[in-house]
């Protein structure tokens, strides 16, 4: 079969394990409520099953154009106690970008503004790995990519609220809830673009009485 032309084949980042050390924090973190559960932990285990949140388009010249300014994209979080609220804003912010205003480490610093300030619980690794690395994200700025998302809706998953309805009390220690997003994706880039993709997500959200909802992280593995 021939090749396409460089300027349409689309290229998605992989993505390794950068910690798992990391990520069983981030199942211990979510999960510390339901230990008593029998079950819960498997869908917090394992890779992704959604796609990556990034494609892109190899460039059709051999230098990047110059680094944008320090200006984030990334939206501000929202002020709410709701945890499927601001799973849904979170969502949303993972899978938008705009490599023709944002620099890579603008990006990142935007997504990290999203973060609990609770180390104990906060998994920033799994968020940084639904970013493409710094060179590919200069090979998507070459090609002046950008991407837009709508999520459809957003919802406990039946394992962790199972968990909940047994043990209501539990939550009072973390105070992070399970959320499961789904919507869809449209990438763009210079002289083309991608339809509208699905895309869904599980998050660690963490809501506290006192405080607004942050993220903790996102889980390996999509949770029904």
């Amino acid at each position: 079969m021939a090749k396409r032309s460089l300027t349409h084949r689309a290229i998605r980042p992989r993505l390794g394990n950068r910690s798992t050390n990391r990520r069983i924090a981030l199942v211990a973190g979510i999960l510390a409520l339901l230990t008593a559960i029998a079950g819960t932990t498997a869908y917090l285990t394992g890779r992704t099953d959604s796609p990556p949140n990034t494609t892109a388009p190899s460039p059709s010249r051999s230098a990047a154009s110059p680094a944008p300014p320090g200006k984030s994209s990334v939206p501000t979080p929202p002020s709410t106690h709701d945890p499927v609220i601001f799973a849904k804003a979170a969502a949303v912010a993972l899978w938008s970008y705009d490599t023709r205003t944002t620099s890579h480490q603008a990006e990142l610093d935007g997504l990290k503004r999203w973060m609990t300030t609770e180390r104990k619980y906060a998994d920033w690794d799994t968020v940084n790995a639904q970013m493409p690395e710094a060179k590919l994200w200069s090979r998507m700025r070459a090609n002046a990519q950008h991407a837009t998302a709508k999520v459809a809706e957003g919802h406990m998953p039946q394992a962790f609220k199972s968990a909940m309805a047994e043990d209501p009390g539990a939550i009072t220690e973390a105070y992070v809830y399970a959320v499961t997003v789904t919507g869809k994706q449209t990438i763009a880039w210079h002289g083309g673009g991608a339809g509208a993709e699905p895309r869904s997500i599980t998050l660690g959200v963490q809501c506290r009485p006192e405080t607004f909802c942050t993220l903790t992280g996102i889980a390996p593995q999509v949770a029904p």
